[in-house]
């Protein structure tokens, strides 16, 4: 079997502009429940470096935007009590506190700039398509605005952020949002979760649960750019 690097996959990011463009921020499930420690079963147990870099380059780029007048979406994983999300234990569920933004964004609540979309399942771009109407969300939110580039962080880099950057490239592509033209991920305000095999093990879970952090990570970063997205290591004007 060949030895696999992450240099296999690889990543080139570089700098984002503002400037000049029509630019709205997207962040993905930066609430409790995800990302402050001890807050149910998919939350860090204790601290953790890569969820509090993430947070607080969030709130940087967010307040930031809020200055200049830019709008901003933000996902809120909201479930209601009992409903499974297979293959996910229960999470986030309505009323328990664990659905609502941690402590150093809850200012976007009451934000003018800010709009809040709360979600039942993974993909955001899917979780915010009204079951009655069949309207989303997201294209209305990005129509509206008539945004030329959306600028997306959040939690998990693999999982929720992959997947509703994935959505909305095809969205894009398949000419449901006009005005879009750059989908960009700032991988500084990423970030995701790590679940070695042997803990995997030991809390008796499939194998399929192993998440090695660093790998998947990389792996959500390459997937999305092999699909079009523009990586980001700065954003210039922040």
């Amino acid at each position: 079997m060949n030895t696999f690097s992450l240099s296999d996959l690889p990543l080139a990011l570089g700098a984002f502009d503002l400037k000049g463009r029509s630019v709205g921020l997207v962040i993905v499930d930066e609430i409790n429940g995800f990302a402050t420690p001890g807050c149910g079963p998919l939350a860090p147990a204790g601290p953790d470096g890569c969820v509090e870099r993430m947070i607080s380059q969030t709130d940087r780029l967010a307040r930031l935007f809020e200055k200049e007048g830019r709008p901003i979406l933000l996902f809120l994983d909201s479930h209601e009590p009992g409903k499974l999300e297979p293959p996910y234990p229960p999470h986030c569920e309505r009323g328990s506190g664990h659905e609502m933004l941690v402590p150093a964004l809850a200012w976007l609540e009451k934000s003018d700039r800010a709009r809040l979309v709360q979600k039942d399942c993974i993909n955001g771009f899917i979780g915010a398509i009204d079951a009655e109407t069949g309207r989303n969300a997201v294209i209305e939110w990005i129509n509206d605005c008539r945004l030329a580039a959306v600028l997306v962080v959040g939690i998990c880099t693999d999982i929720c952020v992959m997947d509703f950057v994935l959505t909305l490239l095809s969205a894009r592509n398949h000419g449901l949002i006009p005005s879009l033209a750059d989908v960009v991920v700032y991988e500084p305000g990423c970030a995701t979760y790590d679940l070695p095999r042997p803990t995997v093990d030991a809390l008796g879970l499939p194998a399929t649960a192993t998440h090695p952090r660093e790998l998947t990570h990389h792996m959500g970063l390459y997937l999305m750019a092999s699909r079009g997205a523009i990586l980001a290591s700065t954003v210039l004007q922040f």
